[in-house]
């Protein structure tokens, strides 16, 4: 009401005082004369009133804002210190308060409205967008603030109040607030806003810095006089001062109501490009023609002009673009040119590198082509994941692509987000798909190369594994023979020694040794068949490979049979299903399949409770020995475990597979039942 109270008086005074008379310095135009305002079909009259309804008018747009935030956000905290920023800022930018109180007891009022204006947009800089303080310590920066606009206000006239102070100690003052809001929004948005809120900041701290540097800029213009060459002039400027100013209260109403927050980094972009673009040209004009001017030696400028014009339209474009590719490689890295990401990291690669260090290079161009704090590569090798390369520190959310090759996956692109919880554009996407489809070759070197190395120490790993099983088997036969057989033998040769001796005197006793020693030389020959049984079966050497599981199974009737009898149960009923004759096989496949098939038939006697029990021994494809065992006891546990008694249980006889290069699967069959399946390479 106080603004709206205060239009009449304004109007007086700028058309009785400042129209046609030096008033104040904060009057919205110099004066002027009748004359002048005749040559553009104006009165003193209309003069003062198209400044009072410029002024109104912007006073209008931010209490429309104001309106809006007060009835859609009632119960809002930051929504009432934005209702209350805009009002006061609304009403005390122009002069219309000031020079429209007409002094006396409401000469104060404005003053006030500026200091509540001051002390609110600054707490609502600190708290926006959460509510909450980024640090504990802006708050004390704060407080003095605040009670130096407090003493303005309290002791007029004096040392205390604002405009006594020196201009210097004023933009200090306003200079330590306006950093630490600064340095407040900086940590909110990069530490601790959601991705609602960043762009909630977006939009505020864009509309307050382009009304801000604009304003600053803008208000610039006033004090040249090629620009304000007449009363119309004053009019344009004061509408476009204005005009820029009123885009705070319009993105500050889109950031608190949040009803649809739009992508605002394409504005901030065409903002800056086009802001410098057109700062740059003004710039040049003025250099250019007040270069010619001095040169020339003129003062007719219409040659002048048009030089400046021919040069500022010629560069326009180049600068336009250049301008435009700065902008947008700092802004979001290099979507517009992805052509040249793929040659500069061409250019890394055509030189003799590491595949290691190759795939580094990748990352690191992907890297800072998208602006991103960090990127990875993971290379599936083997069955598992591995990451290949990495360039940067994870801060964020990481989003994951596939990098696709031949209609294979190879691994995937790891991707860091720039901020918390902030999403990948259209454009990035678009560029990290061009990206991903480039590196796929690339990615599949480098697999092929990882595979190598890990089948290389596959195979120095096998190695050592052998020589281990080797000296270890070496020194259990050692063994067997230095504790074993060396004794027995040692005894053999004492025991004759004493049978010679008795020979000649007493034959009996002689005798009665040399029966001991055959019993001796007996059980020290079973003892070296145990030992030579132990390391290969007999049975393969005599009856072969299916020979020898059949004489196993016949065992197993035989043995099966009375014990079936005795506890009044089925019988174990054993079959063989082999081809008549198998190729000649090597010695190691052999042992593996007879070994496969006697634990496997014994863990059938002993678990399954089978009454039937199949073996099939076959050759595939004229290199691969199958061997199944199959029953149709009660299957296999939940979980099995391993062998507690010596035996080599259901881990070794796979291990006995796989040592060889094969495969071995153990597995329940329906209705009931155990398969195991190996096949052994021969």
């Amino acid at each position: 009401m106080f603004f709206f109270h205060s239009i009449a008086g304004y109007y007086e005074f700028l058309r009785t005082e400042c129209v046609l008379h030096s008033c104040s310095t904060l009057a919205p135009a110099p004066p002027t004369t009748v004359e002048a305002l005749a040559d553009v079909h104006l009165t003193p009259d209309l003069y003062a009133l198209t400044f009072v309804l410029i002024e109104c008018v912007f006073a209008c747009v931010f209490y429309i804002a104001a309106l809006l935030l007060f009835l859609k956000n009632r119960q809002g905290m930051m929504g009432s210190l934005a209702v209350l920023a805009l009002v006061a800022y609304g009403t005390t930018y122009t002069s219309l308060v000031y020079l429209g109180t007409g002094g006396g007891t409401f000469a104060q009022i404005p003053e006030i409205i500026s200091a509540i204006g001051w002390m609110s947009i600054s707490l609502f800089f600190l708290l926006f967008p959460d509510g909450r303080l980024t640090h504990r310590w802006t708050i004390y920066i704060y407080i003095p603030f605040c009670l130096v606009q407090l003493a303005s206000l309290l002791f007029p006239h004096t040392r205390f109040e604002l405009v006594n102070w020196p201009s210097t100690a004023r933009l200090v003052y306003y200079m330590i607030m306006i950093v630490t809001i600064a340095y407040s929004q900086f940590v909110q948005y990069k530490q601790r806003s959601n991705a609602i809120q960043r762009q909630q900041t977006k939009w505020v701290v864009y509309g307050f810095a382009f009304s801000f540097i604009g304003s600053m800029l803008f208000g610039g213009v006033f004090v040249y006089p090629v620009f304000s060459s007449g009363p119309a002039s004053y009019i344009y400027m004061s509408i476009g001062l204005y005009a820029i100013v009123c885009v705070f209260p319009i993105t500050l109403s889109f950031a608190i109501l949040r009803h649809r927050l739009w992508d605002i980094d394409p504005l901030v972009n065409r903002t800056i490009v086009y802001g410098t673009l057109s700062l740059s040209i003004i710039l040049l004009y003025a250099f250019l023609v007040l270069y010619f001017s001095s040169l020339f030696d003129t003062e007719q400028n219409f040659i002048v002009s048009l030089v400046a014009t021919g040069i500022i339209a010629v560069l326009f474009a180049p600068l336009k673009n250049k301008l435009q590719l700065l902008v947008n490689r700092l802004m979001k890295g290099r979507h517009d040119d992805p052509y040249s990401v793929i040659k500069e990291l061409g250019d890394r690669l055509i030189k003799p590198i590491a595949p290691d260090t190759m795939l580094a290079a990748v990352i690191e161009s992907i890297r800072k082509a998208l602006r991103v704090p960090y990127a990875g590569i993971a290379v599936g090798v083997n069955g598992n994941e591995t990451m290949a390369a990495e360039s940067g520190k994870t801060r964020f959310d990481l989003c994951t692509f596939p990098i696709l090759h031949g209609g294979e996956e190879l691994g995937s692109l790891l991707l860091s987000s720039r901020s918390k919880d902030e999403a990948f554009t259209g454009e990035d996407e678009k560029l990290i798909h061009f990206l991903v489809r480039q590196i796929g070759p690339i990615v599949q070197n480098v697999k092929i190369t990882l595979g190598m190395q890990l089948l290389a120490e596959d195979l120095q790993h096998s190695r050592e594994r052998l020589v281990v099983a080797r000296e270890e088997e070496r020194l259990q036969i050692r063994k067997n023979l230095h504790d074993d057989l060396a004794p027995k033998l040692l005894s053999l040769s004492f025991n004759v020694a004493a049978a010679e001796q008795y020979i000649e005197n007493n034959p009996r006793k002689a005798i009665e040794l040399l029966a001991g020693l055959r019993q001796t030389i007996r059980t020290t020959v079973d003892e070296i068949r145990t030992m030579v049984h132990g390391l290969r079966p007999p049975t393969l050497d005599e009856l072969g490979l299916i020979g020898s599981i059949q004489a196993r199974l016949n065992d197993i009737g035989q043995t099966s049979e009375p014990l079936a009898a005795a506890l009044h149960i089925r019988p174990l009923t054993t079959e063989l299903e082999a081809p008549d004759h198998l190729p000649p096989l090597p010695a190691a496949a052999e042992v593996a399949a007879y070994r496969i098939v006697t634990e496997s038939l014994v863990n059938v006697i002993r678990h399954s409770k089978a009454t039937r029990c199949k073996v099939r021994i076959d050759v595939l494809n004229d290199n691969e020995l199958l061997v199944e065992v199959t029953d149709n006891g009660i299957g296999l546990p939940g979980k099995a475990r391993p062998a507690q008694n010596g035996g080599i249980g259901l881990t070794s006889i796979r291990e006995r597979a796989l040592e060889l290069g094969g495969s071995c699967s153990i597995e329940n069959i329906q209705p009931g039942g155990t398969r195991v399946r190996a096949i052994i390479p021969i």
